[in-house]
């Protein structure tokens, strides 16, 4: 049999399928590197307390993400264990400061002493710029 009479390796799948890789390397699961975009980018928003709320939906997010990342690298061929369990920590850290942090703030809107003092902190500011 000759070269030419020979099928063409991988010529039985179709042209754009991904069931044979020509480099035989594992991918990285696309959940598990979201994972980690959403982590970062929640530990951020919540770090700035202005985006606190827009961090605590992107740390959710991005734990849900990373579960979802965790179990897909558990399949053949598929990586990204690692950056998944990066991506978790990152958005629980986000979670758990974005919810302190809105713990604090409606625990010092709350407490009228606190809101006074603020206001007469703001007042004295006040008469010294004017």
């Amino acid at each position: 049999m000759t070269a030419a009479s020979e099928p063409a390796r991988g010529a039985g799948a179709p042209a754009g399928s991904r069931t044979h890789r020509a480099d035989g390397r594992a991918k990285t699961s696309a959940a598990a590197t979201f994972a980690l975009v959403f982590g970062v980018a929640g530990l951020f928003s919540v770090l700035t307390a202005i985006l606190a709320w827009l961090g605590l939906v992107l740390g959710i997010i991005g734990i849900i993400l990373g579960i979802v990342g965790l179990k897909m690298a558990s399949r053949p061929g598929v990586t990204g264990r690692g950056v998944s369990i990066g991506g978790l920590v990152l958005s629980i850290l986000a979670v758990l400061i974005g919810l302190g942090l809105a713990a604090g703030i409606s625990t010092f809107v709350n407490n009228e002493n606190a809101v006074d003092r603020l206001q007469t902190q703001v007042d004295k500011l006040r008469d010294k710029l004017d």
